[in-house]
Formats: structure tokens, C-alpha cells, sequence
């Protein structure tokens, strides 16, 4: 009897006669770019370094189209955007030590998120690996040890026929829910060396599906048809699943409100008669999910911004629907599923018994008004106009990055995202800089919709030479700079905090003048006008800035 894995595909005359004689002149280099060929990726980021040259040679030899950016760390987050707006695992190329070391940030955000990159960098020479100190340029004692606590995970190649294994290995963990940034080294001299190896043809690198336990959803599914006030909390999980249509579909068969963490903007129709949005830092909002008797949480690990700063004190019974087994029932006790988010919601849709609940509407519209209300009282008119231009100007398909900066922190509330995956910001890992290079990734992924990144001036100073691969690729995003004079959020936390803010004015440049010096159109523009100049730049081809100096403000915490 034959089983399945006693099948062997046998090549073909015609591949081993190529097998048998490879082209002359590759190297290891050319196995790494002819590895990731194989697995399906059409595009990698990166910037080189002496010790990664030879995969930088190599890619002249391959179809791969690369994007360079100026710095590492904003490369990283070119990759984490287009990871997360492909779903493909992202390739990012970098050299050894600082090269390797400045990338940290952005992976750190791409694990926060789930995005899927692929961050392969060079070693200093083999023999130089194990510790031993022989004084190599970019040397590190431990080089993989920096990134461990960061990546899902390392994979170290010493020699050319690791090195299909190795990447492929990688590709699977960086796309096997939950997604997330791996780390692949491969010594310089490896890289370098010539290779009589065969060309690497296609590989399989299938992701693992992290499926439900029947047994649990079936728990889930009763509990849920027989809650009296059931309310759910969509995460990033959902939108990283593309399970925002089954979400939709649950809700309505339970008539359960939704309320989207900011990592999940855009799961859940924005005006349906069910949301609640994403006002998770009001206190309304976490008073309504502490009264449901029932709350399924999926695809979040109810971390501090999800659960107002840690006030949420559920009363009632919790399913939690996690792909990241570690954040299962990290914050409350729950039944607790580990599973990716698109597949849990199936296995309950295929289960749970319909509920309806004529008054779950007007519950919700209480609440929202409730939150209105709130606001109307704080005198943030600005604020609110500002988020409702941007909304304005912004294509309901197009994709938009914002910084960690006060219009954000208003955005991750008060912003419809219209669609899934349309929102996207560094509040996963909290660094500045995310913006704007995140924006360039998202056009590199899909040139056919423009882009939009949100940036205050400090942030925006952590990226102003990508102004430069802007104009160099010809991409299209409009970054809007709003420039108060500092590090906005931080002078506010200062002052409620201590009385006054240290260490948060800034000089900074004419940023219409430093735009235009890069070839990069800018408009300098005022509240009044932020619709319309936004909507221009965004309609015209091609990288712009749009600059809004304006003081906003927070709205007033719930959680102190």
C-alpha cells in the first residue's frame, strides 16, 4: 500500500539535465534571491552593507523588484506595511551589526502587529561566528541574541545548502498565524562564496493553520446564543485574518454590539446600528462591556490601550478567541481558544443558534451619545474638524499610516476606517517614525490607490530622508505633517502630570521648503482649508507634503 508521503515528485529529464549544470557565476547570494523567487515574493526592501553585498548582486541577477529606503529602520516599516497590506511575508535585506541593530524598532512594531516580515541579514564570516572575538568589522558577540526577544524566530545558516531550508523555514513562521517579523543570518563569506548548487525552482513553505477545538467553540456557541447582554471586542486579529465579513455576519445572527480595538479599525462597518466604534479610552464604553453578561473578545489580547489603560473590570464571562497562545487569558480568566480568528468565527457560525435582540441598537446609540456628549463638553471643535478633513480628503479604498502623535491618538477613536485594512498605526509598539516609510510600503504594494501617512513634526523628523525614495521610486502618498512645535502628546502628558513639560519643544525646518528641495510638491495649509488641499495632493501622482501647524489637543482621559 502507498501512502501519501511516500509520493516523491521525480523531476524531468529536461530539470535534471538544468540541475546538472547551473548557470555560472551565482553564489550564495543568488540562493537566497532565488529562494524567495521560489516562495512567491515579487518585491524586498533593504539597504545594503558591506557584508550583505553579495545578496545585493545577486538581486541584478533575479526579478525581484527592490526598494531601497535610506535608513534600516525605516525599511523595517516599509515591510511591516506591505506585509500587512499583501498578507505576503515581506522580505527585508540588511547588513550585519548596526545595519542589523537599527531595523530592531520597526520589527518590534511588525510583532506588535502580526505583520508578516522577513528580515534576513548577514553574519560577519563564519569563522568569526560562536562568539570567538577576531575583531571583524560590525562584529557582535551574539549577534541572533539582539533579535530573539523581538522576532517569532531565528534561523541561522552556516553553509549554501542551509539556505533554502533556512528562508523557507521562516517564511512559514512569518505567515503562520499569528503573523509576525522572523529573523534569518547568513555569514558573509557564504554569501559571497561561488555555488555549483542547483537554482532553486519553487518551494513549499504552506503556513500552519491554527484551527479551533471543536469541543470549545461549541461551549462558545451556547454560551453566546443564550447571553442576555452579549457585546464582542474586535482586534487586530480580525482584520489580519480577513474575518471582518464573518464577524459582521455573527454579530448580526447574536445581535451583539462591536466595539474595534485601534489595532482592529475598520473590522467592523463604522455606522452599523451595532458599533460602537472605537471609543475604548471612554469611560462609557468600558462601563458597557463590563455589563455584558457574555463578551467574546477575538483576535485581541486585551492589552493596556484595549482595556482603558487597564480600568476594564469585566463582570460577566469571557470567550477570548486568541492566535497568540501566550495571550490567551493574559489579562482575565476566559474560555479561553486559541485559534486564528477567521476560522474560530467560522466554527461558530456554523454553530451558534440566532438571538435576536430587537433593543441592542438603541443601547448602542445611548452609549455613542453618551461619548458625544462628553466631548461636546471640552471644548475640542479643532480637534474634531481637523479628523473629520482628513476623513473628508481621504479615498474610502485608500490606505492610511499614522505616527504616534495627538491627530493618531484621535484617530484610533474617532476615525472611520470605512474598510478593513485600511487603517494602520504604530500603536502596537508605541515608536515614533512609523508613518511615513509604512506609507511607502503600502504604495510599493499597490501602486493603484493613493496612500496617506500622518506624521507630527518630531516624528516626521525621524523620516524626512525618505523624502528622497519617495521621489526616487515616484510614490504615491501625501504626507500630512501637523506641526505644533514638539513632541505634542508628551508636552500634554508633562504638563497634566508635573505642572509643566521638559525636554518636548523642538526647532524644526520649513517643512514645504525641505519638501520641495527633495522634488517633492508641498502645500502649506490651515484648518480651514485641510479638506481641500488634502484631497488635491492625494489626487495628484506622485509623493507631496501637506503642512498644517496647529496646537490640538487630547480629550480628556477616562482612566485616571
Amino acid at each position: 500500500m502507498t501512502h501519501d508521503h511516500d509520493l516523491v515528485l521525480r523531476p524531468t529529464a529536461a530539470q535534471t539535465a538544468a540541475a546538472l549544470n547551473p548557470p555560472a557565476g551565482r553564489t550564495g547570494g543568488d540562493l537566497v534571491v532565488e529562494t524567495l523567487s521560489g516562495l512567491g515574493a515579487t518585491t524586498v526592501f533593504g539597504l545594503p552593507g558591506q557584508h550583505a553585498l553579495g545578496m545585493f548582486d545577486a538581486l541584478r541577477r533575479s526579478d525581484l523588484r527592490y526598494v531601497g529606503l535610506r535608513v534600516e529602520n525605516n525599511a523595517g516599516f516599509a515591510a511591516d506595511a506591505y506585509g500587512r497590506i499583501t498578507g505576503e511575508a515581506a522580505p527585508l535585506l540588511l547588513s550585519t551589526g548596526p545595519g542589523a541593530l537599527m531595523a530592531l524598532a520597526a520589527l518590534q512594531e511588525a510583532a506588535a502587529a502580526s505583520a508578516p516580515v522577513l528580515a534576513i541579514g548577514s553574519q560577519v564570516p563564519s569563522a568569526g561566528l560562536g562568539g570567538g572575538r577576531h575583531g571583524y568589522l560590525h562584529e557582535l558577540r551574539d549577534q541572533q541574541a539582539s533579535f530573539r526577544d523581538v522576532v517569532k524566530s531565528v534561523h541561522t545558516v552556516r553553509t549554501q545548502s542551509q539556505i533554502p531550508s533556512a528562508v523557507a523555514a521562516a517564511w512559514k513562521s512569518a505567515l503562520t498565524a499569528p503573523h509576525g517579523p522572523v529573523w534569518v543570518e547568513i555569514p558573509q563569506d557564504v554569501l559571497l562564496a561561488e555555488t555549483t548548487l542547483p537554482v532553486v525552482t519553487a518551494l513549499d513553505a504552506t503556513p500552519d493553520e491554527v484551527v479551533p477545538r471543536p469541543e470549545l467553540t461549541a461551549v462558545a456557541a451556547h454560551l453566546l446564543a443564550n447571553a442576555e447582554r452579549p457585546a464582542i471586542i474586535a482586534g487586530g486579529g480580525v482584520v489580519r485574518s480577513d474575518a471582518a465579513g464573518k464577524l459582521l455576519a455573527l454579530a448580526e445572527r447574536i445581535s451583539a454590539p462591536v466595539v474595534t480595538t485601534f489595532g482592529g479599525k475598520g473590522a467592523f462597518p463604522w455606522e452599523h446600528p451595532l458599533s460602537l466604534q472605537s471609543w475604548l479610552e471612554d469611560r462609557h464604553t468600558t462601563d458597557f462591556l463590563e455589563d455584558a453578561d457574555v463578551l467574546l473578545v477575538v483576535g485581541s489580547g486585551l492589552g493596556e490601550l484595549s482595556s482603558n489603560y487597564h480600568t476594564f473590570a469585566p463582570r460577566g464571562r469571557i470567550v477570548q478567541i486568541e492566535a497568540d497562545a501566550g495571550k490567551l487569558e493574559s489579562n482575565h480568566p476566559a474560555l479561553g481558544i486559541h485559534a486564528d480568528a477567521r476560522l474560530a468565527l467560522q466554527a461558530l457560525l456554523e454553530t451558534v443558534a440566532e438571538r435576536p435582540d430587537a433593543g441592542a441598537p438603541e443601547r448602542v446609540r445611548t452609549v455613542l451619545g453618551k461619548v458625544r456628549d462628553r466631548l461636546g463638553a471640552q471644548g475640542l471643535d479643532l480637534e474634531q474638524r481637523v479628523v473629520a478633513a482628513v476623513r473628508a480628503a481621504l479615498p474610502d479604498r485608500a490606505p492610511s499610516f499614522w505616527d504616534m502623535t495627538i491627530l493618531a491618538y484621535w484617530a484610533w477613536s474617532a476615525f472611520d476606517a470605512r474598510r478593513p485594512n485600511t487603517m494602520h498605526s504604530a500603536q502596537g509598539a508605541g515608536g515614533l517614525g512609523y508613518g511615513f516609510p509604512a506609507a511607502l510600503g503600502a504604495a510599493a504594494a499597490d501602486p493603484t490607490r493613493p496612500v496617506l501617512a500622518v506624521s507630527g513634526d518630531g516624528g516626521a523628523m525621524y523620516s524626512i530622508a525618505e523624502l528622497a525614495t519617495a521621489r526616487q521610486y515616484g510614490l504615491d502618498v501625501t504626507w500630512l505633517i501637523v506641526d505644533d512645535g514638539g513632541y505634542g502628546i508628551l508636552r500634554e502628558y508633562m504638563t497634566d502630570a508635573f505642572g509643566e513639560a521638559t525636554a518636548t519643544e523642538l526647532a524644526r525646518p520649513d517643512f514645504v521648503a525641505l519638501a520641495e528641495s527633495f522634488g517633492v510638491p508641498a502645500t502649506l495649509t490651515t484648518p480651514d482649508d485641510l479638506a481641500v488641499d488634502l484631497a488635491a495632493a492625494l489626487k495628484a501622482p506622485g509623493p507631496s507634503v501637506v503642512v498644517l501647524p496647529a496646537l490640538l489637543r487630547m480629550f480628556e482621559p477616562t482612566h485616571l
